[in-house]
C-alpha cells in the first residue's frame, strides 16, 4: 500500500470520481448552452438534472471506492459553480423575470457559499465539507447535510418553476433571501469560531 497520504496521492487526480466530475460538468454545460441558444425549458430541465445527478454520483463513488481527496473536493466545488452559473444564465436569458431571484441566489452561492465551502481547507485533516460536523455541527447541518445540499442547489430553481405556473412571483424571492440569510448566519458563526469568540460544537452528522 502506498505511504503517500490519500489526500495528496497524485493518481487520484485521474481517478474515477474526478472523471465523473469532469464528464458530468461537460454534459451539464453543453446542455446549458443548448438551453441558452434555444430558450427551451426542456433543455434547462435536462441541464439541471445532469448537474444534480452527476454531483451526487461523483461523491458517492469517491466514498464507496475510498478515493476522497482534497483535489477531488476542490475540483467538485469549482465544477459546481461553473454548472450553476451557466445554467442560471440560460434561465435568465430564457425567462427574464427570473433575473432578480437568481441574482440573489448567485451572489450567495458564488461568494458566501464558496467561502464557506472552501473553509474546510483550514483543517488539514478534512477531506471535504462533508466532514465539517467534526468541527461544528450547526454549520454542517445548515450547509452540507443532505437536506441542506438539496435545498441549496434546488430550492430556488424549483420555486421559479412553481412561480411560473402559479404566478406567485414572491416565492423565488423569499426562497433566495432565505438561502442568503442561512449563508450570512453560517459565515458569521464561522468567523466567530475562527476568531475564538465562540466555541465550536462538533458532533455527529445526524
Amino acid at each position: 500500500m502506498s505511504s503517500t497520504p490519500l489526500a495528496v496521492r497524485p493518481a487520484l487526480l485521474l481517478g474515477l470520481p474526478n472523471r465523473i466530475t469532469l464528464v458530468r460538468t461537460l454534459i451539464a454545460m453543453t446542455v446549458a448552452t443548448f438551453a441558452f441558444r434555444t430558450g427551451d425549458l426542456t433543455w434547462l430541465v435536462l441541464g439541471y438534472f445532469s448537474y444534480w445527478f452527476g454531483d451526487s454520483l461523483d461523491g458517492w463513488v469517491a466514498r464507496k471506492r475510498g478515493e476522497e481527496s482534497l483535489s477531488g473536493a476542490v475540483f467538485d466545488i469549482v465544477c459546481d459553480r461553473a454548472c450553476s452559473f451557466l445554467l442560471a444564465a440560460a434561465f435568465m436569458a430564457t425567462y427574464p423575470a427570473t433575473i432578480g431571484p437568481l441574482a440573489i441566489y448567485l451572489a450567495q452561492f458564488g461568494v458566501l457559499d464558496t467561502m464557506l465551502t472552501f473553509s474546510f481547507l483550514l483543517w488539514p485533516w478534512m477531506l471535504s465539507p462533508n466532514y465539517f460536523y467534526k468541527v461544528d455541527r450547526p454549520i454542517y447541518l445548515w450547509n452540507w447535510s443532505k437536506p441542506a445540499k438539496a435545498l441549496n442547489t434546488g430550492a430556488v430553481v424549483i420555486s421559479l418553476v412553481v412561480a411560473g405556473h402559479t404566478g406567485q412571483q414572491w416565492l423565488p424571492y423569499a426562497v433566495a433571501i432565505a438561502a442568503l440569510a442561512v449563508k450570512v448566519v453560517s459565515s458569521y458563526r464561522l468567523v466567530m469560531i475562527l476568531s475564538g469568540r465562540w466555541l465550536a460544537a462538533p458532533g455527529q452528522p445526524r
